[in-house]
């Protein structure tokens, strides 16, 4: 089995693209089932949500666009943690790949509760920067409160899954967000409208169910991490480690520069998109919504890319990596191309479950019939992301999104959907062009071999300085 292969690791790939496309595949659909589930929770909470009204929809919306900057920070924690323990696990270092994984944790604990005390005190301010009307702003304050103020569970949402997929165990965070999802819908319907003697929450209680459901998920997670062998907790690897943490800052903080750069860019051109009005907004939040299934496919594929580059790369296997690389994008592309067709002519019909609002559903229409076509650049993009990030190369996609975000899509989103009134069909057109450039981009440097950072690999506690793959992680080994 890959899974015992990689907890041992030890990495016996086969060698024929059927055999590498059935290890793809393998980690990918657990994944990809993972990310499905955690689309439905943002997809009830939106349609329950809606039944309560617009304004409330447009709440959760701008509340979720803030609170993707907390997601950012505590992604870049994981996306370090999971290429780490790949690399030491293909490189056959097991120890040190437990050793970094409870770093990780103590890092996403710092996050999450600096986070929760910003929520605390700067709730208000940071929904004004969006620009979003009164009724809004007292509705989304509520919700960002109770949602953003126990930010730790969240930060151990991200970073532990992260770590079981680092060691090649996508199964477990998919079990987990299927049953946290399961209880989040059936929370969200009874907390929301009320249910025999618990009384009408309203937007409180999809908040409320939205925390609940993720403390059981960071409680899953913690059982499904520490019964791993490799990944079993030590007492001793809970104190600080200033080696660990530096590794897991320098190379998660590209990935934390590139999310913060998109969603800066985002609160920027969401200000935009408010200015349409609440009705353009909220058909903006719903089609997004909607789209969003389709990331699915994206980030499963994009998850067995870097884990299976980062073992290759740990094991020195670079030709291997690249395999596996070009190999997952094929296979997202063609699958992301069908469900493109499934949203050009969908979208309205979709659109038609969270309003009856026939302007608001025509408004969804459009952007779902844009996002359609530009489904096979994001892709690429999406999978390619994750194979630089597997190859250590965290800075170049951060130095990519910060220019297509402010360069191209916040730009053109002001320029078409505001200056030439072209509306939400104007926005919808700037994120695809952004998308298909980055994705070009992008496949021009894999194509040039230009996408691997080894530099970044060496033993941190080693005085080595080999300039292999193989060599950094395994040359130093019987040191640690």
């Amino acid at each position: 089995m890959l899974k015992d292969n990689v907890i041992e690791g030890k990495i016996s790939m086969p060698q024929t693209n059927k055999g590498r496309l059935k290890i793809i595949t393998v980690l990918a659909i657990p994944a990809v089932i993972e990310n499905f589930f955690q689309t439905v929770l943002g997809f009830v909470d939106t349609y329950f949500v809606s039944k309560i009204g617009l304004a409330e929809v447009s709440a959760v919306g701008v509340t979720n666009a803030v609170l993707a900057i907390y997601f950012a920070l505590f992604m870049a924690i994981g996306v370090a943690a999971n290429v780490r323990i790949a690399n030491f696990l293909g490189a056959n270092l097991p120890e040190k790949a437990r050793h970094i994984s409870q770093q990780s944790i103590v890092l996403a604990a710092v996050f999450g509760i600096l986070t929760g005390i910003i929520t605390l005190i700067f709730a208000e301010p940071l929904l004004k920067l969006m620009g979003i009307e009164a009724e809004v702003l007292e509705a989304g304050a509520l919700y960002f409160r109770i949602v953003g103020i126990p930010s730790i569970v969240m930060s151990f949402m991200f970073v532990l899954s992260a770590i079981l997929r680092g060691a090649g165990d996508t199964k477990s965070p998919m079990k987990v967000s299927i049953v946290i999802n399961i209880i989040n819908a059936v929370l969200d319907y009874v907390l929301i409208f009320g249910f025999l003697f618990i009384p009408e929450m309203g937007i409180v209680g999809a908040a409320l169910a939205t925390v609940f459901s993720r403390l059981i998920g960071s409680i899953a997670l913690f059982y499904y991490v520490n019964r791993t062998e490799t990944l079993t907790f030590r007492k001793d690897y809970w104190s600080i480690d200033k080696t660990h943490l530096m590794e897991l800052t320098t190379l998660g903080a590209p990935a934390a520069g590139e999310r913060l750069v998109m969603r800066a860019g985002q609160i920027v051109y969401f200000g935009f998109v408010v200015a349409l009005g609440t009705n353009a907004f909220a058909a903006h939040q719903i089609a997004g919504n909607i789209e969003v299934f389709s990331y699915m496919i994206g980030y499963g594929f994009a998850t067995a890319a870097t884990i299976l580059v980062g073992q290759q790369i740990g094991a020195g296997n670079l030709d291997e990596a690249k395999h596996y690389a070009r190999l997952s994008t094929y296979l997202t592309v063609g699958s992301m191309t069908v469900l493109g067709a499934l949203l050009f002519f969908l979208g309205d019909w979709a659109g038609s479950f969270f309003t009856e609002d026939q302007q608001v559903i025509d408004n969804i229409g459009t952007a779902l019939k844009i996002s359609g076509v530009f489904q096979p650049f994001l892709a690429v993009l999406m999978v390619l992301t994750g194979a630089f990030q597997g190859a250590n190369n965290t800075k170049f996609p951060m130095y990519l999104t910060g220019f297509g975000m402010w360069a191209v899509r916040t730009v053109l989103v002001y320029l078409l959907g505001i200056k030439l009134g072209w509306g939400l069909a104007g926005v919808w057109i700037a994120i695809g062009a952004d998308i298909a450039f980055r994705a070009i981009v992008l496949a021009i440097q894999f194509k040039r071999g230009k996408w691997m950072a080894l530099e970044k690999a060496p033993d941190p506690e080693s005085h080595c300085h080999p300039q292999t793959a193989k060599e950094n992680m395994s040359a130093c080994a019987n040191n640690y």
